[in-house]
């Protein structure tokens, strides 16, 4: 029975770069002089994405370049993308459309600085004020050990995936950045972990706890070997096949670990970043200290975790407010009553 024919996908106007001054020719140079200036792929995946989905809405407006786009087409686009529905029905989440128009806007400063349109129409855009999110779920210290528990060390991979589990939990740091973690990164002797080209494109140094060094240790010296047989990767942990490894299956296997557990829906490796950020803020670390662990830029970003760490503000509130005394004294009268 003879194959049927592919549908081709019809032409997307970001592809057309026959004019030099059309969306596609200046969309390739804005891409490689992102690529230029040592941003992410994945920056440049999501700038790429978000200006196609704006060229094509353009198109259906007859706009084919940055020099016909006016200050109210870019408030219109905003409207568009306010008032669009998925398939299910549901809107763009606030974060996806600040981050469709947060692409438009940089794309037109970056335009309007190289003198390609006169001025720039996104320049006053007001952009949606996205909510503030606190982590979906922390692990306690007991439920962090139970997932540690989870993992079968009898496997062949079983105590790669401990220190996975142990560095993840004792450094904070994202699933990208354990990837990347060469043999050289890890300083047994001064007890720190170099993170390369963490987000924004920055190395930073972090602490990495005796526990995990000693699960990295152990891993070193019974599966690596075997695992690197025949493969001169330098990266710390390898698959099966002896290549480094990539960072979905990173989760998908932290993931299992965590069902296992019993712990379902709460995220995977990001899950132990919040876990380390929040168990130190209720020990006493300083708010700052935890800033330069996580790597962010903004200590408004670590802010989150001052919201998420309960267990230091409960205790205080026990402790202090007169409701919350008033009732333990109840309680204990019940008791003395009962011991009558």
């Amino acid at each position: 029975m003879p194959r049927r024919a592919r549908k081709l996908a019809p032409p997307h106007p970001a592809d057309d770069c026959d004019d030099p001054r059309g969306f596609g020719s200046m969309l390739v140079r804005f891409l490689e002089a992102l690529a230029i200036t040592k941003h992410s792929a994945a920056t440049l995946r999501a700038r790429r994405y978000q200006l196609r989905n704006f060229i094509a809405w353009a198109a259906e407006r007859d706009l084919t370049g940055p020099a016909e786009i006016t200050r109210t087409h870019v408030e219109l686009y905003q409207r568009h993308l306010h008032h669009y529905r998925k398939r299910s029905g549901q809107p763009l989440a606030t974060g996806s459309q600040l981050s469709a128009l947060v692409g438009v806007r940089v794309f037109f400063h970056w335009l309007a600085r190289r003198n390609q349109i006169l001025f720039n129409p996104a320049a006053e855009l007001e952009l949606p004020r996205p909510g503030r999110r606190l982590p979906k779920g922390v692990l306690s210290i007991a439920e962090a050990e139970a997932v540690f528990a989870a993992v079968d060390l009898d496997h062949p991979l079983g105590v790669r995936d401990r220190a996975i589990l142990e560095v993840l939990y004792s450094t904070g740091i994202r699933r990208t950045e354990l990837t990347r973690v060469t043999l050289g990164d890890v300083d047994p002797v001064r007890g720190t972990l170099m993170v390369r080209e963490g987000k924004g494109g920055k190395d930073r140094i972090v602490p990495i706890g005796e526990r995990a060094l000693a699960w990295v240790r152990k891993y070193l010296s019974t599966e690596r070997p075997e695992l690197a047989a025949g493969s001169s990767s330098e990266a710390l942990f390898l698959n099966s096949k002896g290549r480094p490894l990539a960072p979905n299956a990173l989760a998908t296997r932290v993931e299992r670990f965590l069902k296992r557990a019993g712990f379902r829906g709460r995220g995977c490796c990001h899950l132990f970043r919040h876990t380390c950020a929040t168990l130190m803020l209720e020990g006493g670390a300083d708010i700052r200290f935890i800033q330069a662990l996580l790597g962010h830029a903004d200590l408004d970003t670590t802010d989150v975790y001052t919201r998420v760490s309960i267990q230091k503000l409960k205790a205080i509130h026990t402790a202090t407010h007169p409701a919350a005394q008033e009732k333990s004294e109840e309680s204990a009268g019940d008791g003395e009553a009962g011991e009558r």
